[in-house]
């Protein structure tokens, strides 16, 4: 007998609620490529990202399991973020779409002016 109290989600909604949304494909993307990244290197980076925004998105990855936050006592503070293996076990597929997107964006408007990924 199941339980009536257990939530029922398909597979694929699980997935792309842990990872959809506008910046935490290209934030779990550039720590891979960086390695382990601070904050303020992850703000330069991701263009029109806002302070909030970043803070928000990565304390979702965090809880997610997807991305180590470590705090270093000192002054001023310092804070990195590194990759989990579980994280890892989803460079592939970002790559995949990655080189989807790049053949795409070569088709498309020249108006549209991508922006680096790496």
């Amino acid at each position: 007998m199941k339980d009536s109290k257990r939530e029922s989600i398909c597979s694929v909604d699980y997935g792309f609620q842990r990872i959809g949304g506008k910046y935490k494909c290209r934030l779990i993307w550039y720590i891979h490529t960086h390695g382990i990244v601070r904050y303020g290197v992850l703000r330069r980076m991701v263009k029109g990202i806002t302070p909030k925004m970043l803070t928000q998105t990565l304390r979702e990855l965090e809880e997610d399991k997807l991305v180590i936050r470590t705090v270093y006592h000192e002054v001023p503070p310092k804070v990195e973020y590194s990759l989990t293996p579980i994280a890892e076990e989803l460079i592939p597929f970002i790559q995949h779409v990655k080189e989807w997107a790049d053949r795409r964006l070569e088709e498309l408007d020249k108006d549209i002016e991508p922006i680096s990924c790496d």
